[in-house]
């Protein structure tokens, strides 16, 4: 039995995936690092607005036009609370945490890097927080170098001083990896480029489901995540800029929306974030996202870190009882994802085999191919758990394993 703060029953009759029949049986869905279920409160926001408040934001004279302003900017309020950012001209609105680092790269980078500029990102990044830089070092002759990382799957940041230069311009860490589920030390990563005077980007994607983010006391220049990690719908994301780097920016895209004044002989645009935010932006899956902070404000983020922990001591402790189970990444304190491999068996066939039983996991490389070269496996099967999860859908994970084993010998 697992003793948390949360009435994990009462939770679950929140997500109609979690209790509608799925093929006759019972979902147990371990894939929130991929993507978070939404809570039918989002979903009815979400639904209201296209049903009953439907049109678009700012310019609009209209009631209509004036209160869905209203509730789109209300959104950025609630993410700005969230990360506890400073201000919410901080938070640009994008379609995700990719759109996000791409910005940053394209409009800082591209300002601000040359040929012979360093940017230093962590071994454990996802692909997302790796080949925006690489285009970008390939155009104008900057060098990439890596933070590298030990066998128990964490940063080795003995020689960090040396590696950071006085030619970095961006140091460039993901918060907690959506491989190892490792949680980086990034206020120390932040303290040490900073001391070299260099910039740093924080992917924060898998961080937000699990901790509680303030991006004050980091002091991180950047901070991006996507609002699907965070129960929240797809198509949204947000990226925090230390107002200052933003107001410094030039735009990354033109359109509607982000200007002033357009004439044949030029155009200018509207501060930050405004001018970061060309065309119609994601208004349905912005409202619905602050639905989804209020929802998970109201479980309580202790609460619900302390349900993952329990939930993920529990799971780790059975599934090291599989034989030929091997878990990556083993940090203490890490966050509530799994991933591992079983001798003889790829990850695929697992993957295939637990759909059968229901089980909803992801096998692959997770978008993180050089994690997996330095662990020198080809992918790895992933399980993640969330606040909604109970002991069920690890029973559920281990009956399935026991499957492949019989599969395979």
């Amino acid at each position: 039995m697992i003793h948390t703060p949360l009435d994990v029953e009462r939770i679950r009759q929140d997500f109609p995936l979690l209790v509608t029949p799925f093929k006759g049986r019972p979902l147990h869905y371990l894939d929130s690092a991929v993507s978070g279920l939404m809570p039918k409160v989002a979903i009815e926001r979400m639904a209201r607005y296209q049903a009953l408040e439907h049109t678009n934001v700012h310019r609009g004279v209209s009631t209509l036009s004036q209160e869905a302003t209203d509730h789109f900017e209300a959104a950025r309020e609630k993410v700005r609370g969230l990360l506890n950012a400073p201000s919410a001209k901080s938070i640009v609105w994008t379609r995700g945490a990719t759109e996000a680092i791409n910005l940053v790269a394209q409009s800082w980078g591209r300002t601000h890097l040359k040929t012979g500029d360093e940017i230093l990102l962590s071994a454990m990044e996802h692909h997302a927080n790796i080949v925006p830089w690489q285009l970008l070092a390939q155009e104008v002759g900057a060098i990439l170098k890596v933070i590298p990382m030990d066998a128990n799957g964490e940063l080795i940041l003995d020689h960090l001083d040396r590696l950071i230069t006085e030619r970095t311009r961006l140091v460039g860490v993901v918060h907690v990896s959506n491989v190892l589920g490792t949680v980086n030390p990034v206020k120390a990563i932040v303290q040490a480029a900073h001391a070299k005077g260099a910039v740093v980007l924080v992917d924060g994607a898998q961080a937000v489901p699990h901790l509680a983010v303030d991006v004050q006391d980091l002091d991180c220049d950047f901070y991006v995540f996507s609002g699907h990690k965070l129960s929240g719908p797809t198509g949204i994301g947000a990226l925090y800029g230390k107002k200052s780097l933003l107001d410094a920016m030039p735009p990354w895209h033109g359109g509607g929306n982000m200007i002033l004044s357009v004439t044949w002989e030029g155009s200018t645009f509207m501060p930050a974030p405004q001018k970061f935010e060309a065309g119609t932006p994601p208004i349905a899956q912005a409202i619905a996202l602050g639905a989804s902070i209020d929802y998970l404000k109201g479980l309580g983020f202790e609460a619900i870190a302390a349900h993952e922990h329990a939930l993920l001591e529990c799971a780790t402790a059975r599934l090291l009882e599989v034989p030929g189970l091997k878990i990556l990444g083993n940090q203490e304190g890490k966050a509530a994802v799994i991933s591992f491999v079983l001798e003889g068996v790829h990850p695929h066939d697992i993957g295939s085999i637990l759909d059968h039983e229901n089980v909803v996991v992801r096998a692959g490389h997770h978008c993180a191919q050089p994690v997996m070269r330095h662990f020198q496996v080809p992918a790895t099967t992933r399980a993640s758990l969330a606040y909604f999860n109970h002991a069920e859908d690890v029973d559920a994970l281990l009956r399935g394993l026991h499957k492949v084993r019989e599969i395979f010998g």
